[in-house]
This record gives structure tokens, sequence and C-alpha cells, in this order.
């Protein structure tokens, strides 16, 4: 009861959650605590993290190390040293040592910072053998300097804590980590109720000047959700997702031209169904760096499998390369690219249900979609996570927009 007390006065509910989690559970290598902005997640880690270097410690001592690493990682030196550093010495009173190549030492542990904004953040630790690593504001990481810091925890249990803000629904930190059913990895999710230390006015302060939307579901609930402005707010993969197609569908194709990295060549596959009208995505061929006769090949195997007349709706930016598929038997056509036009049709079908996406091939799109926004100022979508987008919008707008001119003309002959 003493003790229930102690931990009552100094720590919340889902603080000692997760501090329960760290001391008496031996599973796991990677802890993720996300959610809400003063939900009191960055307390719990950072609590976790002092217990870490004093076990990283205890483990160094039974196997002879005399000088263990630990890796504290942040988007910069800034960040670790406000989110991380400053509140050791507020709330525990701890400076640790810095010596002359910027490493710090504490309990016998030698901690080396390492920068997850960019792939340069891993000059620290190149080359190194950490006995486990802190990552402060995971969601912000890039995902090759995330990884880099895992595979570089390979001495004694190699525990891993971190703590995020939430992110898009697609984010690489929550689909390959946080929704991974595994015993390695315990993700704990904080809203700011959570936070019994905060005010009651403070939270109901906060929630009543919190604008409702993305902002809201984020900062107040801690939600993995889509940003403002999605130019397809309609799109909902908890119902357009599916596991399966009808037979018999429609098929064509959209072409968005590329080659460099942020400029990728993409193929979508699409097929409606005569039926219903619904419009499925069945497939997605994109890539970097290949030539176009790359491309024809994987032109030709569309035919092989959906038929040789199935329509590739094709960037007119690049002629050469249209009259070249042209070339090779493919009917390949100039898009109309009008944007407005374009996006409203396919939002159109998106909001009436008539789209669905095969979910086999859907991890592209969702990875475009929930990023594709507006911009504020031109009113059109911004040229960001695009490539996907606009090789929907040329195949499904196009593709309809030539039936439904057929069917006027036949009603008015």
């Amino acid at each position: 009861m003493q003790l229930e007390k102690i931990l009552n006065k100094h720590f919340t509910k889902k603080q000692q959650q997760v501090l329960d989690q760290f001391i008496n559970n031996d599973k796991w290598d990677l802890m993720i605590n996300y959610g809400a902005v003063r939900s009191g997640k960055t307390v719990a880690d950072n609590y976790c993290f002092i217990l870490s270097l004093l076990r990283v410690r205890k483990i160094a001592d039974k196997d002879h190390v005399k000088d263990p690493l630990y890796i504290l990682a942040g988007t910069s030196r800034k960040n670790i040293y406000n989110n991380v550093l400053n509140p050791l010495f507020n709330d525990f009173n701890l400076i640790p040592e810095q010596d002359s190549i910027g490493n710090l030492h504490l309990f016998g542990v030698t901690i080396v910072l390492a920068y997850t904004g960019t792939i340069a953040g891993l000059r620290g630790i190149r080359g190194s053998s950490a006995y486990g690593a802190y990552i402060n504001e995971a969601s912000l990481a890039n995902e090759g300097v995330f990884s880099e810091i895992r595979d570089r925890c390979s001495e004694g249990e190699g525990r891993i804590i971190c703590d995020t803000n939430p992110d898009v629904p697609t984010h690489w930190l929550k689909t390959n980590y946080i929704d991974k059913d595994s015993p390695l990895i315990i993700s704990n999710h904080f809203v700011l109720d959570d936070n019994t230390f905060l005010s009651k006015r403070y939270i109901e302060s906060k929630k009543a000047t919190t604008p409702k939307g993305m902002f809201y579901d984020r900062s107040v609930l801690g939600l993995w959700v889509t940003g403002e402005g999605v130019v397809y707010q309609d799109f909902d993969q908890n119902t357009m997702l599916v596991d399966e197609i009808p037979d018999n569908l429609n098929y064509y194709c959209g072409v968005d031209w590329g080659y460099a990295k942020g400029h990728e060549n993409v193929i979508t596959v699409f097929g409606d169904d005569p039926e219903t009208d619904i419009t499925y995505l069945t497939g997605i061929f994109n890539s970097t760096g290949k030539f176009i006769d790359y491309w024809v090949d994987i032109a030709h195997k569309i035919q092989e499998e959906h038929g040789r007349n199935i329509n590739f709706w094709c960037d007119s930016a690049r002629p050469e390369y249209v009259n070249y598929f042209q070339e090779n038997t493919i009917n390949a056509r100039n898009a109309d690219k009008s944007v407005m036009d374009g996006v409203e049709y396919c939002a159109q079908r998106i909001k009436t249900n008539k789209f669905k996406v095969l979910r086999s091939c859907a991890k592209p799109f969702l990875d475009d979609i929930y990023q594709y926004v507006w911009d504020p100022i031109k009113g059109v979508p911004k040229k960001e996570h695009d490539n996907v987008m606009d090789s929907f919008r040329y195949a499904v707008y196009n593709q309809h927009k030539k039936y439904e001119n057929q069917v006027l003309e036949n009603i008015y002959l």
C-alpha cells in the first residue's frame, strides 16, 4: 500500500503500466509509447531511459565489459537536449558528463548521440555495437536510420524504447512496428486524459479549443489519422480495401512517367464491374531508374493478362514514350490531364462508394492518398506524393469520360 501511494504520487496509471512492462516483462525488445501531446509518454520514456542505463551497467558487469555503449537518438541535438537531457536535470538532478568527442557518460555507461532526421545522422554510431537505445520522436526519424539503430543494438538484451506523436495511418512506424503482432514489440497508446497530473481546467480547455478533425484526433486522442487538407478525404481504407475482385472486369491502365527518386514511374491497373459500376484498383507497378523498354515489358505482361486492346491512359508530357508504347503494339493514349475535373470525378467515385482497392497491391496507393493534399494558396493539389495519384486520375477520369461521351453521342444521334 505504501509503495502504491508513492507510485501514485509520482506517476500516472498509464506511466505505471509502462514501468511495469519495462521492469517485469523480459520478452520484448522494442517498446513504442505513442499518443497525444502532453499525455505523459515522454516522462515514462525518460524514466525508462534511466532504468535502461542502470540495467546495461549490470549486464555489462556480467559480460566483463568495461565501457558499454548506449544510443540516445533524436531529430537534432537541440531536441535531445530539450526533451531528454533537460528533464533529466530538472526531474532527477542528473547531469551526464561529456567527453572531448561529444559522448555522454552516466552510471558507467557511454551514451552515443545519433540524429535521426537524415541518413547522415548515423555517423556517430557507425561500426558500434550498443546495449540498447532510446529514440525520441521516433515518427520523425528517417526509416533507414531507425533500422540501423535497431541493428546496432546487438549487445546484452539490446532493448529499444521510443516515444512519438502520431502521424498518418500509413506511416512506417505504425504499419511495420505498432500494428505488428509480435511478443517482441510492445506499444502503449496515450490519450490526453491519461495525464492525471494536468489540471481538469487545462484538459477541458485543450479539448474545447482544439479544432475537430485531424488536430483533435492526434493531439487529444492520440490517433494515427490523415492530415488536414487531404484531396480525397472520403477515402476510408476500413471499407474500401478488398481481398477479392469480381470476374469479368473491364480493364484499363494509367501511366505517370518518371525516372528519378521522388518522381517514380507508375502504371496502375483498374477494372470496372459492369454490373455494379464499381471501379477496382487491381495492380500497381512502380519503380525508379528504369528505362522505357522495362515499362514496355510491364505493359506487355498486363496485355497478356487482360487483353491486347486494354487502354493505357498516359501522361502526355513525354510524347516520345507514348509513341514508343504505340510502336510496340500498346494501346497508349494521351490522357486529358485536367487536374480539377479529374480530381472531382475521382473524388465523386470515392464518395459514392464506387471505388475499391485490392489489398494485395494497396500499399503504394495508401502511401500517397493519405499525403496527397491541397495547396492552400494555389487551390490545386500539391506536387508531392502525386505519382500514384496522377496515374489514378489519368486512368479513371479518362476511361469514364471516354465511354460517357460515347453514350451521350449515341443518345443524340
